[in-house]
């Protein structure tokens, strides 16, 4: 009787662990099927999709110091990366004639200086190059297309060198160069002098605008078979909503469809998601 008794009590913690078991699993299976994502709320506003357009930097104006007669250098007064005002004295010359006083003939740094005391000078190449480094003017070549987009007086964002800066635009050719592109120039404040020459500087300049777009999250939208669309959550449900991209840019996407302001859009996890799927919202907005 007592044996009896021990296998019905075994029998029973044995039902009641199953049902335990079947039960964790229920709870386990149904959180499996609830799929984690982080939402953003979709605005509507104008959208601006920028283009890079690329330049390098140069001195604003160069001037060369001449020796009007060939003789020798006698004392040089500069120095190659100093900055000399209009009538500073370069250099004295030593001429059939005598000494020859060599003055600035602007303001602006000097450069491209070869000579040393006691070296001859010509008369037919620059003493040195004087380079007005203030402000600072980026060489750009564009396409037909591109040039459109440059307006004379407008101040466009540069970076240089991780550093962002504002230019303005000063020259837009009509006629194209021997290559057959049209040469722009945008000139930025070098007042500090942290600019240098032959830098490779980036230009953003708009190139299209859409007025009171829906605006999304880039990362939002999802493309498969040549249709985008995005997750819009509702209740706590995944609604699957094709869209038409009217402009992309990196961050922020323009769109047309079946979502509005406010609505709140799939930015992560929305890849492993069908329409209609539950989700939970564990971030964002």
């Amino acid at each position: 009787m007592k044996n009896r008794l021990i296998i019905l009590i075994v029998i029973m913690l044995l039902i009641i662990l199953a049902a335990c078991n079947r039960e964790e699993a229920n709870e386990t299976e149904e959180e499996e099927r609830i799929t984690a994502v982080e939402v953003a709320e979709v605005t509507e506003g104008d959208f601006t999709l920028e283009r890079e357009v690329y330049g390098r930097t140069s001195p604003n104006r160069t001037t060369p110091v001449m020796v009007q007669a060939p003789g020798e250098v006698k004392s040089l007064g500069v120095s190659n990366g100093e900055i000399v005002e209009e009538g500073e004295l370069v250099a004295t010359i030593l001429t059939a004639a005598g000494n020859q006083s060599i003055t600035a003939n602007s303001d602006g740094e000097i450069t491209s200086l070869a000579v040393e005391e006691g070296d001859l000078a010509s008369a037919e190449e620059p003493l040195a190059i004087l380079a007005e480094m203030n402000p600072m003017k980026l060489d750009i070549t564009a396409t037909a297309k591109v040039r459109e987009l440059f307006t004379v007086k407008e101040m466009v964002k540069v970076l240089l060198e991780g550093e962002e800066f504002e230019g303005t635009v000063t020259k837009v050719d009509s006629m194209p160069d021997d290559t057959g592109l049209y040469p722009i120039t945008v000139t930025v404040n070098n007042e500090e002098g942290g600019i240098l020459p032959g830098i490779i500087g980036t230009i953003i300049i708009p190139d299209e605008r859409i007025e009171s777009a829906i605006l999304v999250p880039t990362e939002a939208i999802v493309e498969e078979n040549e249709e985008a669309y995005v997750y819009v959550v509702k209740d706590d449900i995944a609604e699957k909503r094709a869209v038409t991209i009217l402009a992309a840019g990196s961050d922020v996407t323009a769109i047309e469809g079946d979502v509005k302001p406010k609505d709140s859009v799939i930015t992560t996890g929305q890849l492993t998601l069908s329409d209609g799927k539950q989700v939970k919202v564990t971030g964002g907005e």
